[in-house]
């Protein structure tokens, strides 16, 4: 039975789905950053891990001399930032109500009756993560083989100079594309619906992928907009993120309020 629950919830009608505008992207992102500037001491601290593990990644990359993992690992890390971001639905949510919310509100997630079906999605994006890693590796052993780069210079050198080095770039960027496109569909809605509801997680998924189905231009939009925010927030040495991450996490909660009737 528990099992169940945590895969069918307790909402046994499906959701309804409103389509939306361009206007309300620029609204939710307004929210986003009314709610940031509201608690952005909250943000910060709730988001000062990203930036950290980021550069761990990265050393360990470097230290390894596994350097061609370094921007799979970079890009990929935004695949588990719905699931990073749960928190700050959270605050979002408890604000919405009028709340006198502190950054101690952010871990009320994890009594929520619908956190074994949050776990769960975040287990999937985990496991797409390091297909995503594995993929990447593939890819770069198929086009410069098994030997490591010399160094920074000699790798970038390869990279951006040679054939094999355009070959890499095209396959690699075409299937983190899809990658990105899989990851954002089933869960541009998914983490905040269940953070607002019992819904368990197929219900949520569902409700996402017909959230994108209903919207394909708008949320195509809305993926542009985070993956310029993500970029932007990756410089310098992804401190950035520190600002970005807070305000899509919780501009994302009010596009779900947009996209799903209450």
């Amino acid at each position: 039975m528990a099992h169940s629950h945590v895969i069918v919830g307790t909402t046994p009608t499906p959701l309804t789905v409103r389509r939306i505008g361009w206007a309300d992207l620029k609204d939710a992102l307004a929210h986003g950053v009314d709610d940031f500037l509201v608690m952005p001491s909250h943000a910060v601290l709730l988001c000062v891990i990203y930036p950290i593990v980021a550069l761990i990644l990265g050393r360990l990359t470097m230290g390894y001399d596994v350097l061609s993992l370094f921007f799979p690992l970079a890009a990929g890390f935004a695949l588990l930032g719905p699931f990073a971001a749960v928190g700050f639905y959270e605050v979002s949510r408890q604000r919405e109500q009028g709340r006198d919310v502190s950054w101690r509100e952010a871990f009320d997630v994890f009594h929520s009756p619908s956190f074994g079906a949050i776990a769960a999605l975040a287990i999937l994006l985990l496991l797409i993560f390091f297909v995503w890693l594995a993929v990447a590796q593939a890819v770069y052993v198929a086009t410069f083989g098994y030997a490591p780069a010399a160094s920074i210079p000699d790798f970038l050198d390869q990279v951006f100079t040679t054939r094999s080095g355009l070959l890499l770039i095209m396959l690699g960027n075409g299937i983190g594309f899809v990658f990105a496109v899989v990851v954002f569909t089933i869960s541009v809605v998914s983490f905040p619906l269940l953070v607002d509801r019992d819904v368990g997680a197929a219900p949520a998924v569902l409700t996402s992928i017909r959230a994108v189905l209903a919207n394909p231009v708008i949320m195509a939009l809305w993926g542009l907009i985070v993956v310029g925010l993500l970029l932007i927030g990756s410089l310098p040495f992804f401190f950035g993120l520190t600002v970005v991450l807070p305000i899509l996490g919780h501009a994302t909660w009010h596009l779900y309020r947009k996209v799903v009737e209450a």
